[in-house]
């Protein structure tokens, strides 16, 4: 692992703005202490927000990829061959500017109004009070539907509901972490009942071939059981908070409700968009057609949450920017683990970088089927952990954080609500079985009867001459004896090669639990030299400049 200049400013940016979102409340709190609208007040206040964090380092990481390797760099027909220029047009933006465009589209009033119909429907059928029925209708309903509008729609509706009839009212602070933890957790798994709908899924799923079917029989189920269960908890534990019957809410700009027709266009637009999800060009001009729209039936609209979606583009695409210079150390550690290993590991990593960009990087080596569930399931799982772990969470984010008052939200209350529903789908993905499908059924005995090791084709080789003995010699004693002696030499055989293969595996495990203990070693060892030489250089330039 030999890591250039810029991959280890790169990782070392990169780890600076992680710290910074954990520290975004004490920005907050200092932007408290200047006058109200002086400079410093708006600076730290600017620091303090979560979804400029990874815009902030991504700008100066560029600055420093111009300084190292040039702005922009042309050759002889004037193509861009080089610099911090052809660094950015070498990523891939499309997915900022599809959350930004679905979650625009997706908090317009008739898709809301739409969804709160549905939400009340699924609540009725439960046997609970008004406002803890509708809970937890929202929080499962919500999620499973992002899997059909994905997940950034999903998450900006369920969201808003929550804002408009639980957030917006004096609720604790422990019931606001603890649902905000919730919400993140079933967003990040309840999309994965299609192949199209989660991020992560989305990276995988055309190279692994992964299709609807897939997905259902081996994680959607499980997620919904998952999702089930999680709300269920958190609804009974805060009971007393969400007694009472639910109240018609309307907190919209003006009072008119849209007719059936304009929710039919609505949901048309959002079909297209999530059609062409992959085709940035075309979904954004339909984005200006349904500004129009929008504009023409502006007495049945709320204002268009433009700002907050922008924001939340921003900081996805900070986070692309600076998340292809994690591949050197990333897909290191990825090829080392194991089945178990890789699922721990990856949720655990989820948490410091985006669940896609992990996902994506395990698509570049080549994984064992085991290997691909166990990446796959443990970057789901562990998107609800922080901010930044899947990408409609800053969607999320940015809607409820007004409701927690000026210090915002902080990163660790979300961490602590996302805990226990992240260990609920850790289990559920582990120990509750796929369904096996018909094209499962035929593969499996070819594969289990395919001779792979010494053992097999002795034991082979011994039914064989069984056979022989039998059919030529079978009123013989002597060949039965002689036919017996085979089998126990035979047995013997596989014995040994039993004993051998696993030793093999042990050593083997050995191998990759030291290997993969050097890459991280390593990693942090690089990283912690360059973070020690950027500290002496800012030394040395406030010290020149102070002189």
């Amino acid at each position: 692992m030999n890591p250039t200049t810029i991959q280890i400013i790169g990782t070392v940016l990169f780890a600076c703005a992680v710290i910074h979102t954990f520290m975004v409340k004490k920005f907050e709190e200092i932007s408290h202490k200047y006058p109200h609208g002086s400079i410093g007040s708006n600076f730290f206040h600017f620091l303090g927000e979560v979804e400029a964090v990874f815009g902030m380092w991504a700008a100066l990481f560029l600055i420093c990829y111009s300084f190292i390797n040039g702005f922009v760099i042309y050759d002889d027909h004037h193509n861009v061959v080089g610099g911090a220029i052809k660094y950015l047009n070498d990523q891939n933006y499309t997915e900022p500017m599809f959350v930004f465009v679905i979650m625009c589209m997706a908090g317009t009033r008739p898709v809301i109004l739409l969804a709160e119909k549905m939400i009340k429907f699924g609540a009725k059928l439960l046997p609970f009070p008004g406002r803890m029925a509708f809970y937890i209708s929202a929080l499962i309903l919500g999620p499973l539907l992002g899997s059909f509008i994905t997940e950034p729609a999903a998450m900006t509706v369920t969201a808003l509901i929550l804002l408009e009839y639980y957030y917006s009212h004096s609720m604790s602070k422990k019931f606001m972490y603890a649902t905000i933890g919730l919400l993140f957790v079933n967003i990040s798994i309840g999309g994965t009942l299609t192949h199209f709908a989660a991020p992560p899924v989305l990276m995988v799923a055309s190279k692994w071939h992964w299709g609807i079917m897939h997905m259902i029989t081996n994680f959607g189920f499980k997620a919904a059981i998952a999702i089930i269960i999680c709300t269920f908890t958190v609804a009974f534990i805060f009971k007393d908070e969400l007694t009472g019957k639910l109240e018609d809410k309307h907190s919209h700009d003006n009072t008119m409700t849209p007719t059936w027709w304009m929710t039919v266009i609505h949901l048309i637009f959002l079909a297209l968009v999530v059609y062409t999800a992959h085709h940035m060009v075309f979904f954004m001009g339909l984005f200006l057609f349904f500004l129009g729209f929008v504009a023409v039936t502006k007495e049945y609209q709320d204002e268009i949450k433009l700002k907050e979606s922008l924001l939340v583009g921003f900081f996805l695409a900070g986070l692309v920017t600076l998340g292809t210079m994690q591949q050197w150390w990333l897909q290191e550690v990825l090829t080392k683990l194991g089945d178990l290993t890789l699922f721990i590991g990856a949720t655990g990593l989820t948490a410091i970088t985006d669940n896609a960009a992990l996902t994506y990087l395990g698509s570049l080596v080549d994984l064992s089927e085991g290997q691909k569930y166990g990446l796959v399931a443990g970057a789901v799982a562990g998107g609800g952990l922080t901010v930044i772990a899947n990408a409609p969470n800053p969607a999320g984010f940015g809607i409820l954080k007004k409701s927690f008052g000026e210090d915002g939200i902080s990163p660790l209350g979300i961490l602590a609500g996302a805990i226990a529903p992240t260990i609920v789908a850790m289990l559920c993905f582990q120990l509750i079985p796929s369904i096996p499908t018909a094209s499962a059924h035929h593969e499996e005995p070819a594969a289990a009867h395919a001779p792979t090791t010494k053992a097999h084709a002795h034991s082979t080789t011994a039914k064989t001459d069984n056979h022989d003995h039998v059919a030529v010699e079978d009123k013989s004693t002597e060949s039965a004896h002689s036919t017996k002696s085979n089998m126990e030499k035979t047995a013997e055989h596989v014995a040994e090669d039993a004993k051998e293969i696993a030793a093999d595996v042990k050593d083997a495990a050995v191998e990759v639990a030291e290997d993969a203990k050097e890459v991280v070693t390593e990693a942090a060892e690089d990283t912690a030299e360059a973070v020690k030489e950027m500290a002496e250089e800012v030394k040395q330039t406030v010290k020149e400049a102070t002189h």
